[in-house]
C-alpha cells in the first residue's frame, strides 16, 4: 500500500493534528507509535494511564515525553473511562488503544451513559492492500461484532462506506461484496439469506452510497475470471472494494491470512462512535500503526465538518 499510504498521509498533512487520547500507553512500542504519528503531524497525543509506568515506557523507547500532556490514572480501566469522558466532552477527537484489552476499552465507549454512541452499531474495518489485487480494499467486521445479525450487518456496511468515501471520495460508489461460502441463496446458510436481504435493503435505500451484491464466495468477489466461470453477471463480482464477512471468525482469519501469508499491508479503525478509535495489535508494525492514525485523522476531520454522522 506504499503509494496509497503516501497519498493518505498527504491528505492528512493538509489537516491540523488530531487531539488523540492514547489509552494506557505503558509499553515502549505504544509510545513509539504515538511519537511517530505525532512526528508525521497526524496526532497531538494525550497520554492517559499510570504516570510512572508511562514514564518508564518512554524511557525504554528512548523518547522524551516532557512536553506531552499526561492524565494520570490508577489503572487501565480508569484510563479507558477517562478517555471516553474526554472524548464525550470534546476534549479529544480520537482514541488510540494502548496496552489494554480491546473489550476493556470498547466497554467504556459503548456504555449508554458515555455519550459516544450514535444511531449506528460500532464496527471495525481493515483497509488493506496486497500485490495480487489491483486496488485497496476493505474487510469488515473482523474485530468487534462476533456474530452480527441483519440490522448490525447493515450498520457495518454503512460504516465502511462512510470510511471509503472519506478516504477515496464520493465520485465512485464503493462496490460491496457480501461474502458467504457459496454464491447462491441457501435457506440452510444464514449468511446467504442475510446477503439477499441486504441487497434488497440497498434497493430500498435502507443502505446508501454503494453498490451491493451477494451472496458471493471470496473467489468470485475478487476474481473476474472466477465470476465469469460461475456465470455471475454483476457490477460487484470480481471487482469488490469492500468485503463484508459473515462473522468475526471468518473476518479475523481472512485478514490475518492476507497479512501474514499474503504480505498484505493493513490498517484498522473502529467506526460508528462519535470519535474514531484506533485499535492496534502487538503484532502491528509501525507502518500499520501510522496508517491507522491517518485514517483516524481523516475521519475526525470529516466528522467535525459534518460529512459523516
Amino acid at each position: 500500500m506504499s503509494g496509497q499510504t503516501d497519498a493518505i498521509l498527504a491528505l492528512c498533512r493538509k489537516l491540523p493534528p488530531t487531539c488523540t487520547a492514547i489509552v494506557h500507553p505503558v509499553k515502549a512500542n505504544v509510545i513509539a507509535a504515538g511519537f511517530e504519528a505525532m512526528r508525521e503531524g497526524l496526532i497531538a497525543p494525550v497520554l492517559i494511564g499510570p504516570a510512572a509506568r508511562i514514564a518508564e515506557a518512554a524511557r525504554e523507547a528512548g523518547i522524551d515525553i516532557a512536553g506531552w500532556e499526561i492524565v494520570n490514572t490508577e489503572h487501565s480501566h480508569a484510563a479507558a473511562a477517562k478517555a471516553a469522558e474526554l472524548a464525550a466532552g470534546g476534549n479529544v477527537s480520537a482514541i488510540m488503544k494502548g496496552s489494554l484489552h480491546t473489550d476493556e476499552l470498547l466497554g467504556e465507549i459503548v456504555k449508554a451513559g458515555a455519550g459516544l454512541r450514535t444511531e449506528r452499531r460500532i464496527s471495525h474495518c481493515y483497509l488493506m492492500s496486497i500485490a495480487s489485487y489491483p486496488k485497496p480494499f476493505m474487510i469488515t467486521d473482523a474485530a468487534v461484532n462476533i456474530l452480527p445479525d441483519l440490522p448490525v450487518k447493515a450498520d457495518i456496511i454503512q460504516n465502511a462506506v462512510d470510511l471509503w468515501c472519506v478516504v477515496f471520495g464520493e465520485a465512485r460508489p464503493p462496490k460491496v461484496a457480501i461474502l458467504a461460502a457459496v454464491e447462491t441463496v441457501n435457506p440452510k446458510m444464514q449468511a446467504t439469506l442475510d446477503a439477499a436481504a441486504l441487497c434488497k435493503m440497498a434497493d430500498r435505500r435502507q443502505i446508501t452510497g454503494c453498490l451491493i451484491d451477494g451472496p458471493l464466495a471470496f473467489d468470485n468477489a475478487i476474481s473476474p475470471q472466477a465470476a465469469r466461470e460461475k456465470g455471475i453477471v454483476s457490477a460487484v463480482a470480481g471487482d469488490a472494494d469492500i468485503l463484508l464477512v459473515p462473522d468475526i471468525e471468518a473476518g479475523n482469519m481472512l485478514a490475518k491470512q492476507l497479512t501474514f501469508l499474503g504480505g498484505a499491508e493493513a490498517a484498522g479503525i473502529v467506526l460508528g462512535a462519535r470519535v474514531p478509535i484506533v485499535l492496534t495489535s502487538r503484532a502491528d508494525d509501525q507502518r500499520t500503526r501510522l496508517l491507522s492514525s491517518a485514517l483516524a485523522c481523516l475521519l475526525a476531520d470529516a466528522r467535525a465538518k459534518g460529512r459523516i454522522k
